[in-house]
């Protein structure tokens, strides 16, 4: 089922393969002039291209019989541009909506459509399987009731029964009308699943649907369950962006800041395990869909949130603006008065109001410009005393590209 490699005794003409882990890449086998040769799957040329946080992993997608089953290609090859292997089961009627060929030109593996004496759901999903997740996307509402009372009339069903027999970990991704999600009955079967493990990939509630989430944030949980998971339990709160201090209602005065150093932490806390919490001034780098987040505007603003922090780990790269203008004018200051001299004062220091807080670390970053290393280091020396911080990191803006 994964590899490709001749039988031990070929014949020139032969077409007879077998499946063998230890050969790597999966081949395909091509006859030209008598003569055989073997190219790359084109799986395995995603391998790897967004990162390794799955490398060596092994994911069994079981899909079931939701519209939603016509993205699964495009959530196999999210899996495997992170280094997952990927074998896909589908339910009857699934089978319906996408044909097994699709899953296996996808993940560059045979497509389970049956029971048969191969025993595959063993293999997987057994005692000493080598599935390392059951990952159910789409998920229908009949699947989790089935599941929920130990009914196995599919196949994908067996997998879930042997995984969950197995210690083998079930992530799940429903997708329904929203009515179906919202009876009482499925409630209480979402319930049910929850308490025996099993995790869940909330849905997007849109045009009357739960839709299936999407493939980044299904990719992004499949890391966070696969992951070290040395954060789990941790409350995590990251603060980044820039505060911005209005000088008419339509200018302002802020800091450069990109929130990209905030944004990548949250995400590796998340991955991590940690129960992430993300406060967001202005920015410029994307968040993930996946990566709910709390705005600031003002170092006001931000001062009034810090005073309600509740969290073990604070780690806080915002770039707080230093000045605010004294005074705020109404409207918009008309360009053909001429010029403008604006009056500013300096903002409080605040990042010492996010101690009380913190529980256990909080890390405060020091940005200067052209000062020499020793005298970079003296001044966020000074910040840890000064803000009573567990660590600081400190750069020389001047010396830092992009």
């Amino acid at each position: 089922m994964m590899a490709l490699k001749p039988s031990r005794t070929p014949t020139p003409t032969a077409g007879r393969f077998e499946s063998d882990p230890s050969v790597g890449p999966v081949t395909i086998p091509i006859y030209r002039a008598g003569r055989l040769f073997t190219t790359m799957h084109p799986a395995e040329r995603l391998r790897g291209a967004r990162s390794l946080k799955l490398q060596g992993k092994t994911i069994v997608l079981g899909v079931t019989g939701s519209i939603a089953a016509v993205e699964t290609v495009k959530l196999a090859h999210e899996l495997i541009r992170h280094g997952a292997e990927v074998y896909a089961v589908l339910s009857r009627s699934a089978a319906e909506i996408i044909h097994p060929n699709a899953l296996q030109y996808a993940t560059g593996h045979p497509v389970v459509t049956a029971i048969t004496g191969a025993m595959e759901y063993l293999e997987m999903c057994g005692r000493d399987g080598k599935a390392d997740l059951l990952l159910i996307a789409p998920c229908t509402s009949n699947t989790i009731g089935k599941i929920a009372h130990g009914i196995d009339d599919t196949t994908v069903t067996t997998y879930a029964v042997n995984a969950l027999g197995s210690g083998i970990p079930v992530l799940v991704a429903p997708a329904a009308h929203e009515s179906m999600m919202d009876n009482p009955t499925v409630v209480a079967n979402f319930r049910r699943l929850k308490e025996i493990g099993i995790e869940f990939i909330d849905p997007r509630r849109e045009e009357d649907k739960a839709k299936m989430a999407d493939v980044e944030t299904i990719a992004a949980r499949v890391i966070r369950r696969l992951g070290p998971r040395d954060l789990a339990g941790m409350h995590v709160l990251v603060v980044t962006g820039a505060t911005i201090e209005p000088i008419d209602d339509i200018r302002i005065v802020t800091n450069r800041s990109t929130g990209g150093t905030g944004i990548e932490l949250a995400k590796v806390a998340f991955e991590h395990g940690a129960e992430v919490e993300l406060w967001l001034g202005r920015h410029e780098t994307p968040v993930p869909t996946w990566l709910p987040y709390t705005s600031f505007a003002t170092t006001a603003d931000l001062a009034a949130m810090a005073e309600k922090v509740d969290a073990d780990v604070c780690v806080v790269p915002a770039a707080v603006s230093d000045f605010t203008p004294s005074k705020k004018a109404k409207g918009k200051i008309s360009t053909r008065e001429g010029g403008l001299t604006l009056d500013l004062e300096p903002t409080p220091k605040i990042l010492d109001r996010f101690r009380k807080g913190t529980r256990k670390v909080l890390v405060g970053f020091k940005a200067e410009a052209g000062v020499t290393s020793a005298e970079l280091k003296a001044r966020a020396m000074a910040l840890v005393k000064e803000a009573d911080l567990d660590l600081v990191v400190a750069n020389d803006i001047s010396k830092v590209k992009g």
